[in-house]
């Protein structure tokens, strides 16, 4: 299998049909493919073949779709690059996969010089933006216009098709190999969960660069359908998209759906033509899900656990299973195509309902993380991926969250890792030191919070934070809030103990993670 594949299918089968809008530019699945192969054939003449690495930095566009396809249909491997992170964050992930091909659009473009100043192995960089191209860039469109299509390389298996980071318990974002066998099965495993019609009109409004957004774009390719895109998410332009384009599906997170039901304007759309929501990062709690089945009365609601090590979908929650009020408590069943269990600290399969590790097995398993053998094994011990999420299964298979058992912050749909936000704070010289951790927010599910000591004779405020956080860490992962302490609690073995800063946050929660 090869995640090129289907675009074969729908030129063969539906040409005339429209594949792509956005910006007002309508193309049909001849005319992308056509796109796609013309600026396959620039990539290779830029090295990108033969597994070579080229990464995007852009929002959210038909350009993006065409860079993905045609960087696959070249042979090479994609890197999608977070736009949230900070200009050293973008560099240091571009230097570490050596890619030599930066792709960016006119929002992000002003980053361009800093990742060069910071990676001196980028060779080209290509504007694919509407605005004039800077200098010392190359024009996206005059690539495809200029170069004669090539034959799809056809790369597939357990061959390397992208490099996606996340992040990392040591503080440092890991970049996650994932083949075409890895991204295949597991949307594969979702379409055979969840009916999905050839006809769907798909809204990308989650960032691209994330892996659900992105296995949405390769579950498009299997079934064929409308993608259409938006830079990035606005309640109303979600809400102008869909009755625009009479959008089927949409990917969000719960903080989006909650943003845009919640919407004042959300009256003023006609949204009878959505069908499925999918929803992910985190649960939804029983309030906002019966806000977002008002709002969106012919929809139904899929939820999808996963992580990028898995491609990322674990469980499915159906539409059939949010009906049941017990089961849409949890976070579904294993999908087609895996196999989850729940394990003591000796990996040995716990009884149902003992709470223990999630683990994972299946065709969706990463290869592993990018020369990080040591991490890879750790991860991958026993042919199980360790998720780090504590939980239990009952006697049907649904599985529920309870904790997490790596130190992990999701808000907004953004995994935050502690412990690189405490090495950026307790650089400030008004800190003594720190811990941080995640707490209960209506808005992000849960938001960064530090727990600050401050050097002696020292003040600190959230400002001060915000500022000095400032062009070293994303902004997603800057504290949103902060408590000053006279001390940490700490272990018998001086480890600081999180859990009883956690304690008067999450009391009365009926779970430890949003």
């Amino acid at each position: 299998m090869y995640v090129t594949q289907g675009l074969h299918r729908h030129v063969q089968q539906r040409p005339h049909e429209v594949a792509t809008v956005c910006a007002g530019r309508t193309r049909t699945h001849a005319e992308s493919v056509d796109r796609i192969a013309r600026l396959a054939a620039a990539l290779q003449g830029l090295g990108v073949a033969d597994g070579e690495r080229a990464a995007i930095l852009s929002l959210n566009s038909d350009r993006y779709h065409e860079f993905l396809a045609a960087t696959l249909w070249a042979g090479g491997v994609v890197v999608p690059v977070n736009f949230r992170w900070s200009v050293p964050e973008m560099a240091e992930s571009l230097a570490e996969v050596g890619a030599r091909v930066l792709v960016v659009d006119d929002a992000l473009a002003g980053c361009v010089e800093g990742i060069r100043a910071a990676h001196d192995g980028l060779q080209h960089v290509v504007h694919a933006g509407d605005g004039p191209t800077p200098d010392g860039m190359l024009a996206f469109e005059d690539l495809v216009g200029t170069h004669e299509p090539v034959e799809d390389a056809r790369r597939g298996g357990d061959q390397l098709a992208g490099v996606f980071y996340t992040g990392g318990t040591t503080g440092r974002s890991k970049g996650v190999m994932l083949s075409h066998d890895n991204l295949l099965t597991s949307s594969m495993g979702y379409l055979a969960g969840v009916a999905t019609p050839p006809d769907r009109v798909y809204l990308h409004a989650a960032p691209m660069f994330h892996l659900a957004d992105f296995s949405a774009w390769v579950t498009g390719g299997i079934v064929g359908g409308t993608q259409v895109m938006i830079p990035a998410f606005d309640p109303v332009a979600v809400l102008a998209a869909v009755q625009e384009h009479r959008v089927t599906d949409v990917l969000l997170v719960p903080t989006m759906i909650q943003l845009t039901v919640d919407s004042p304007r959300v009256d003023d759309f006609d949204l009878t033509s959505l069908r499925r929501v999918l929803y992910g990062a985190s649960p939804m709690s029983d309030a906002l899900l019966g806000r977002a089945v008002k709002g969106l009365p012919n929809a139904s609601f899929v939820q999808a656990y996963g992580m990028t090590e898995l491609a990322p979908v674990a469980t499915l929650l159906t539409p059939e299973d949010h009906e049941d009020p017990v089961h849409r408590r949890s976070v579904g069943r294993a999908a087609p195509c895996t196999e989850v269990r729940v394990v003591g600290p000796d990996d040995a399969e716990l009884p149902r309902r003992e709470v223990g590790e999630i683990l994972v097995r299946g065709g969706n398993v990463m290869l592993g993380y990018w020369d990080r053998p040591e991490a890879t094994a750790e991860a991958l011990r026993g042919g199980w991926m360790h998720t780090g999420d504590a939980g239990w299964m009952d006697d049907e298979g649904y599985v529920s969250l309870t904790d997490r058992l790596k130190d992990m912050i999701i808000s907004g749909g953004e995994n935050v890792y502690s412990v690189e936000v405490e090495s950026v704070l307790a650089q400030h010289p008004a800190v003594a030191t720190c811990a941080v951790i995640g707490v209960p927010d209506e808005t992000w599910g849960e938001r960064v919070h530090a727990v600050v000591v401050p050097a002696a004779g020292a003040t600190v405020t959230l400002e001060e934070l915000h500022a000095f956080c400032a062009g070293r860490l994303a902004g997603y992962k800057t504290p949103r809030s902060m408590e000053v302490a006279d001390g940490l609690p700490l272990s018998a073995a001086g480890k600081v103990l999180k859990r009883e800063l956690r304690e008067p946050y999450w009391a009365g929660q009926e779970r430890a993670v949003h």
